[in-house]
């Protein structure tokens, strides 16, 4: 009898304790920094010179963490830092915040015995063998952008827009350039730079691959128009301003400079004059040094051209040029190939984005892959900036590389020879493979999930052969009873087959009707189903925990399948992509299982433009939430704006056509807007005009207005807010 007692009140204990590890599905959870933020970790790696690797596991507790080699070879790593020294060293530096262990560095140089960290402003450099630190700047001014260059020897980075180098082993920093000030920038990049072209990044100079050279972005900004924001904290409230050009305003003047390091640098510049160019989208050294490349665009978007200009003079000849009906899109395919007689460009100009491989002269020598399907980036920050290469083996005559080729919702990796033959798939598995190749081809890693797998970590040969999972799936992190996406294509009315998911809760049944909350983005290639672990999955969950079903549709133009598709957008992305969307809808309410009278509509960014697009050309939606949109293209960045609908100068009908502002009495349901104070992206302006406006129309409307957040709200108190609002919304209104 105790015996049985006893196992009795284990067994309780053992569950209750299970019971209390298992996490509970709310926003809380969700978007807290132990609960499902964590969920779809995997750790951090780099590839160094010599082929090993550099890998941090965030997912042990701090006090565990280090830097460790892997040797691909075998799978294996192996501390390399003592972490214990470093964070003294950096302690006695009077950097004291720092406590349990270092987190991943701004760099690690190419060979790995050197990382770079900002604190406050200030660069500091870690020496890994020695565990030491040494601060390399200490002034009021702030330092960003640092960089090693290739050799190790040197770092350089930004301060006040101009640009330093800083000599390790002479402890000596050299100015490269002068004249920096507010409306004058060297080696930094505006607003409109760091989003629309570098995506997302302030990279705004190259080092040469010998160390001894670096060119770089100058951009003035003056006659740029300024706008402003309020940031209400200080008791007097401060003024921010941002440079931010419009559709059809003036854009910054950008030219390329070469200064070489030494005791009196002076700049080249780079002469480009056979054309007129309104931007500067990428800088690339060839590997001798001796040249660089200079890629161009014109105002309108539809010409781009590619420049190879010397070193010592700044002279500039145009190679190739490039050009699209609508517009051409920015990409980080560009490569100069080990036998210094041929490169590598990426190009839609078939309609898909394919690889050619040109001679030094810029004529063509063939295509290398080709299809009615494209080369696509599998990770990378944003889905504007195009880049499918990921590794080139000389030796062995492979260019390897991932792509759409056997879905659209998927990414998988391929080799193939520069003439165009032997194209193999080398990666296993239905889903999203997100790869990193090391600088020799031999290996890489890929990081895999999908729509029903979280992701891991693994190590493969070249071949596709895995050698090692670096880090497992982890199922047991999720909540009891998490349910997952189908995968579908819902027909429009021209026969398109729209890539499509649906979440329905965990008690689904047949029988019932159901309110159904439908997600779009709806950007150009940027689609939002994917047959991948997604982050949104969690929020989904809890949304179908309330009862709802979640389904997610792209419209043809954000499938990235082709540029054909991608241009449906040019001059009226209102209507083709309301069209399609409409029709996703029809299907949807057409299902035994849907309510028709309950159907809701959400996005954020674009996905708040298409929100209401469908809310003001349709009345197919009973409520609908447009977080942060854009309702009138004279209101967003130059290089966006006129890349879908020109300048308003010349295109002003394009302007009234896609105008919301000038369609909100036609809103139709009940409408929720959410937007930050701060927005410097898709800047307040566009919801105050569309509001405004519905005041004028006497539509009733809701919003909530976050203070001092930007376009996505990364604080979490902020996210959790957000999306308790929002749920609230929905169980009021659907």
């Amino acid at each position: 009898m105790r015996r049985g007692v006893c196992l009795f009140v284990l067994l309780l204990i053992s569950v209750t304790v299970f019971a209390q590890q298992q996490p509970t599905l709310t926003n809380e959870w969700i978007f807290g920094e132990q609960g499902g933020a964590r969920v779809a970790e995997v750790p951090k790696v780099t590839w160094l010179s010599d082929g090993s690797a550099i890998i941090y596991n965030g997912r042990l507790p701090k006090a565990q963490r280090n830097f460790e080699k892997l040797d691909p070879s075998t799978g294996k790593s192996t501390p390399m830092l003592k972490m214990a020294d470093a964070i003294t060293s950096l302690n006695q530096l009077g950097v004291t915040d720092v406590k349990d262990s270092l987190a991943w560095p701004e760099e690690f140089d190419a060979a790995g015995k050197q990382a770079i960290y900002l604190f406050k402003d200030d660069i500091y450099l870690l020496d890994v063998a020695s565990a030491k630190f040494t601060r390399v700047t200490n002034t009021p001014e702030e330092e960003k952008d640092a960089q090693f260059s290739p050799d190790g020897k040197q770092i350089a980075f930004v301060r006040s827009n101009d640009l330093y180098v800083y000599d390790i082993a002479g402890n000596k920093e050299t100015r490269l350039t002068t004249g920096g000030s507010e409306t004058l920038l060297n080696g930094t990049v505006t607003w409109v730079y760091w989003e629309e072209i570098m995506g997302r990044r302030d990279i705004g100079y190259w080092w040469s691959p010998d160390s001894k050279a670096i060119a770089y972005l100058q951009t003035d900004v003056t006659g740029v128009p300024v706008s402003t924001f309020v940031d209400f904290q200080p008791q007097d409230p401060r003024i921010v301003k941002q440079v931010y050009p419009k559709a059809g305003e003036q854009n910054p003047k950008v030219r390329v400079g070469v200064v070489e390091i030494g005791a009196d640098p002076k700049t080249q510049w780079v002469s480009i004059n056979d054309k007129p160019y309104e931007w500067l989208l990428r800088v690339k050294w060839l590997p001798d040094s001796d040249r660089l490349s200079v890629i161009t665009l014109n105002r309108p978007q539809t010409e781009e051209g590619l420049y190879f200009a010397d070193r010592k003079t700044g002279a500039a000849q145009r190679v190739l040029t490039e050009t699209d009906p609508a517009w051409v899109n920015v990409n980080d395919d560009l490569y100069f190939l080990g036998d210094r007689h041929h490169f590598l460009w990426a190009s839609e100009r078939d309609g898909y984005m394919h690889l050619y491989r040109y001679n030094m002269d810029g004529t063509l020598a063939n295509q290398v892959t080709k299809g009615d399907w494209a080369i696509a980036a599998s990770g990378g920050l944003v889905f504007w900036v195009h880049q499918a290469v990921t590794g080139i083996d000389e030796t062995n005559d492979w260019i390897y590389f991932t792509a759409l080729k056997d879905s659209s919702i998927e990414r998988q990796l391929y080799c193939i020879h520069s003439d165009g033959t032997g194209l193999t798939k080398l990666t296993e598995g239905a889903g999203h493979h997100s790869i990193a190749m090391s600088p020799d081809t031999h290996y890489y890693f890929d990081t895999f999930s999908n729509i029903r797998t979280l992701p891991a970590l693994e190590l493969h040969a070249a071949d596709g052969k895995l050698i090692s999972t670096l880090a497992a799936p982890r199922p047991e992190l999720l909540p009891p009873g998490t349910v997952y996406p189908e995968l579908l294509t819902i027909p429009t009315s021209d026969g398109f087959h729209m890539p499509a998911q649906i979440l329905k809760p965990a008690n689904f049944d047949l029988h019932k009707k159901y309110p159904v909350i439908l997600y779009i983005y709806g950007g150009p290639s940027a689609p939002s189903v994917s047959n991948s672990w997604q982050r949104d999955t969690l929020w989904d969950n809890l949304l179908a925990a309330n009862g709802f079903v979640v389904a997610v549709i792209d419209n043809r133009a954000a499938t990235a399948i082709s540029k054909k598709l991608e241009n449906t957008l040019f001059e009226n992305p209102a209507a083709s992509e309301t069209k399609d969307l409409v029709d996703g809808i029809h299907w949807l309410k057409q299902q035994p299982w849907v309510d028709a009278n309950r159907f809701g509509i959400w996005g954020w960014s674009g996905g708040g433009t298409n929100t209401l697009n469908v809310m003001t050309r349709s009345q197919e939606i009973k409520a609908g939430i447009a977080g942060a949109p854009v309702t009138d293209w004279h209101y967003y960045d130059s290089k966006w704006a006129e890349a879908l609908v020109k300048m308003p100068q010349t295109n002003e009908k394009a302007y009234d056509d896609t105008s919301l502002v000038k369609r909100a009495g036609d809103l139709h349901g009940n409408l929720l807007m959410i937007f930050g104070t701060y927005d410097d992206n898709v800047h307040p302006q566009n919801e105050q005009a569309f509001m405004n406006e519905l005041i004028a129309k006497g539509k009733p409307y809701h919003v909530m207005i976050y203070p001092w957040r930007k376009h996505g709200f990364v604080d979490r108190p902020a996210q959790i807010h957000l999306h308790n609002a929002m749920l609230e919304f929905w169980k009021n209104n659907l």
